[in-house]
């Protein structure tokens, strides 16, 4: 038998350090084999004893538990450690033993490398190293593994996770108020002082309209040092604070001292009303029961400092500004009697409520008893976006007693904060029913007597019998007798408010009746309509309830205009020669209406309360032929008047447009070095044109002002100040026609006037470029002398309102067509967007839609979506 001896053998340096690396790792995997075992009992007293320290058990025992507690866990854990000191630190041996074990080597490949054969011999010591050789490529690639200590065997009924879970419990309970902290082991509690257990909880609500975020105090602290202004929390006016405050102890008092205020408000709590003076005097201090709750509410008006025990937090307060409104030119009242509102209105936020405040100027009679309030003109404001609102809001106020009487309007802006912003008034006569018929009159003015003073009643009654005395030459109908009648009773048995409005209304549906007959009650209902329809678009109205109102308005257009049709059928001169350009189709009705529809549908409801609008001036508009017709001749003279000065601010612009073409011509010609003398009139065989406004076409044809001269260009613009002086002539014979009619001719007329005789001037010379300018101002200062023009016909009562049909957008109807006698042309028309613009708009939100359903799309395109459709 060979006998084998170990000893040191010297072998390659890099196979050494792989080998000893080897060793060392496996020697600290053996380690932790024999340490992991006996380290679960000091670990798990380690962990106890941090649980006992977060859950706050050092802090409430008495000293002597206290004690007690901590010596026990001091002497458990170093008896815990005993078992460390009879480790035995593993050798080489070990090493390779659990090598060759763990990585299956067979042959004891480690150890074999330091043994050496106990017998000599050449051929032996080189089998001997070939031997080694081939084991020492077997272990280049072992592997240590991590310690598998056999734990289980040690604790089989794994007790070691109870304290594992008591500390992760324990950890998280650290955070709360009620909390140990692990310096409570080295402070020994006091007996008489009792600790505060209390949880503050504070945060700023903003305003809703303000859309912002809530802004959480708790964990932040607003300011350093007074002077400390980055670190103020900025919040918007009127936002509200609420401080909770939760758990047992002394009461904390809730403070809040504004900027510039000498002492600071104390904030009670929720239901609970103090006497600030008082409470800031002599603040109490009050002992909280256990697991109470107290909230305290303030709202912020001003900057300051909130205190809540020794916490600070310091706002800086963003002003909500006071809305502002005014009129957009002056009110209007329409063919209808009603009253056309134009406005705009700003706010930092949005405005919430927007109204005309409607007031008398004459002083009531003393003690006077009026039956009605003042009128209500609530303004249309968009759903969305009411920050800059800029509108028109037309309102039927005529039947109210104070119609027909003078009054000053003011418009007042709310927002949501409650704050008001108010215009500058504007003193009018509030629009009222016309009555052309005597006895529809005077019945209207029984009712709006006693309606504005009920004790003014005995008056009514003798005006009804003043009408009812001579009743065959008056009242040449029975049925309106019978009711005037009826009235008188009415009026005479009335003996409290109810009953006197009740007699109000029944004279007003007799005014209406003699006036119209049965066009009043359809003019009524579809008004009614509109205004239901506007309602229920503004509060956004489901589509159900839009469907349903816009059936109800199709059934009163279609009444109305059967009503309408009756009345003409009655009236001859109001069928006679008819406007064919303002011929209102049904199915031009029922297009605007279909329209109206379809945007609510789409979900464009501002747009289609604007569209509303303008089919309620539309009717406003056709019922201005009825009131032509009765007007008399003096509207027939200033609608002559009107079409002579459109006529005459085309013919200017004609003569501007060929003045400049000479002059561009001219100045052609002497750049190309032309002389002024010498040349022939007759040059290319052309005589010069009589005409100096016919020069040629753009069709690529020969221009005659090609083969003139520069001096025949002159005597061409020579030749057009006759014409000029024709427009002045004809200027003059126009302001003198308004004069007789009672306009009086505006600044502009005068300006117009002056421009023209320098355009006169310029052209005798023969000097093209003054001429060109004077004739473009005279033309502005025409169309400004227009719009005073018919201001003073709106204020004589003879513009819209009073027979002449008002302007719709840009001078049209909302079908797109030129009003009627529209008078002259300022040059801001603009083409009515055709229905392809909203059928684009539904295919557009159908798309949106369907992306937006699409649960594979991008969280951010989702988001966006979102957006566009006001869902966010």
């Amino acid at each position: 038998m060979t006998q084998f001896r170990q000893d040191e053998t010297p072998q390659p340096k890099s196979f050494a350090r792989t080998l000893a690396l080897k060793r060392f790792v496996a020697r600290a995997v053996l380690i932790a084999e024999q340490v992991l075992p006996c380290a679960l009992v000091p670990a798990s007293i380690a962990l106890l004893f941090l649980s006992a320290a977060w859950l706050g058990l050092f802090r409430i025992a008495p000293l002597w538990l206290h004690a007690v507690v901590l010596l026990g866990f001091l002497v458990a854990f170093i008896a815990s450690l005993v078992p460390l000191t009879r480790l035995r630190l593993p050798g080489n041996v070990d090493a390779d033993r659990m090598l060759e074990e763990r990585n299956d080597l067979p042959h004891q490949a480690i150890r074999v490398q330091d043994d050496m054969p106990a017998t000599g011999g050449a051929f032996g010591e080189a089998l001997w190293r070939e031997h080694q050789a081939r084991m020492a490529r077997t272990i280049r690639a072992l592997d240590t593994g991590l310690p598998r200590p056999d734990i289980a065997r040690h604790d089989p009924f794994a007790l070691r996770a109870l304290p594992v879970l008591l500390a992760c419990v324990a950890f998280a309970y650290s955070y709360s108020n009620r909390a140990g902290l692990l310096s409570d082991v080295f402070h020994l509690p006091q007996a008489t002082s009792e600790v505060a257990d209390i949880r503050v909880d504070a945060w700023v609500t903003p305003p809703a309209y303000t859309g912002r975020a809530p802004v959480f105090l708790t964990g932040r602290q607003g300011v350093a040092s007074p002077s400390d202004e980055m670190a103020a929390i900025t919040i918007p006016q009127f936002s509200d604070l609420t401080v909770r405050v939760t758990g047992a102890g002394t009461e904390e008092t809730v403070r809040y001292a504004e900027d510039g205020a000498a002492e600071p408000i104390i904030i009670p709590t929720a239901g609970e009303k103090t006497d600030e003076k008082t409470a800031s005097a002599q603040p109490a201090v009050q002992k909280a029961p256990d697991n109470a709750v107290r909230n305290h509410a303030y709202k912020i008006v001003k900057g300051g400092e909130l205190s809540v025990g020794d916490q600070r937090w310091t706002f800086k307060i963003t002003p909500d500004s006071v809305p502002q409104i005014a009129f957009d030119g002056l009110p209007k009242p329409t063919p209808n009697a009603s009253l056309d509102i134009a406005f705009l209105a700003t706010d930092d936020y949005g405005i919430a409520q927007a109204w005309a405040e409607i007031k008398p100027l004459d002083e009531p009679v003393k003690d006077a008893r009026p039956l009605y309030p003042l009128p209500e003109y609530r303004l249309d404001l968009p759903r969305r976006n009411a920050r800059e609102a800029k509108g028109t809001t037309s309102r039927n106020l005529s039947e109210h007693p104070l119609a027909g009487k003078r009054v000053r309007l003011t418009l007042v802006a709310r927002d949501a904060a409650g704050q008001e912003g108010r215009s500058v008034p504007q003193d009018m006569i509030l629009p009222a029913r016309q009555f052309f018929n005597p006895l529809a009159g005077s019945v209207a003015e029984q009712r709006q007597v006693f309606a504005l003073n009920a004790n003014d009643l005995p008056r009514a009654i003798d005006l009804n019998d003043a009408i009812t005395s001579f009743a065959e030459e008056t009242i040449p109908n029975l049925t309106h007798f019978l009711l005037l009648k009826s009235a008188r009773s009415r009026m005479a048995l009335a003996h409290n408010d109810d009953m006197l409005r009740d007699a109000a209304k029944h004279l007003w549906e007799i005014a209406l009746g003699i006036e119209d007959g049965d066009l009043s009650l359809a003019d009524r209902r579809l008004r009614d309509a509109q205004q239901a329809l506007s309602d229920a678009l503004e509060r956004n109205a489901p589509d159900e309830e839009i469907a349903k109102l816009m059936k109800e308005l199709r059934e009163a257009m279609q009444e109305y205009m059967q009503a309408l049709a009756k009345e003409a059928a009655k009236n001859p001169r109001m069928a006679a020669n008819p406007d064919q350009n303002n011929v209102l189709r049904p199915q031009d009705l029922e297009k605007l209406m279909n329209q109206i529809e379809n945007l609510a549908r789409s979900g464009a409801r501002d747009q289609a309360r604007q569209m509303l609008s303008e089919l309620q001036r539309l009717m406003n508009n056709l019922q201005a032929n009825r009131g032509q017709q009765q007007m008399g001749e003096q509207n027939n003279a200033m609608r002559e008047q009107m079409d002579k000065l459109g006529q005459l601010m085309q013919e200017q612009q004609r003569l501007m447009d060929e003045t400049f073409k000479l002059d561009q011509a001219q100045r052609d010609r002497m750049q190309r070095g032309d002389p002024l003398q010498g040349e022939d009139n007759e040059l290319y065989g052309q005589e010069m044109p009589q005409d100096p406004g016919q020069r040629g076409d753009e069709n690529g044809e020969p221009n005659p002002l090609d083969d003139m001269t520069a001096e025949q260009l002159k005597d061409a613009l020579k030749q057009l100040k006759q014409q000029q002086d024709a427009l002045g002539k004809q200027l003059g014979e126009l302001r003198k026609g308004l004069e007789s009619l009672g306009i009086k001719p505006g600044k502009g007329f005068g300006d117009a006037k002056r421009e023209m005789e320098g355009a006169s001037g310029s052209l005798g010379k023969g000097q093209g470029e003054p001429a060109v300018g004077s004739q473009g101002r005279a033309l502005q200062a025409l169309r400004e002398g227009a719009q005073d023009m018919m201001n003073q016909m709106q204020a004589q009562g003879q513009g819209p309102g009073q027979g002449i049909p008002q302007y719709g957008q840009n001078g049209r109807d909302p079908l797109g067509r030129r009003q009627q006698n529209a008078g002259p042309d300022f040059g801001d028309q603009v083409k009515v967007p055709d229905e392809i613009d909203t059928q684009r708009a539904r295919e557009i939100l159908d798309e949106i839609r369907r992306r937006l359903g699409n649960t594979l799309s991008p969280e951010a395109e989702r988001q966006y979506l979102e957006r566009l459709l006001d869902m966010r």
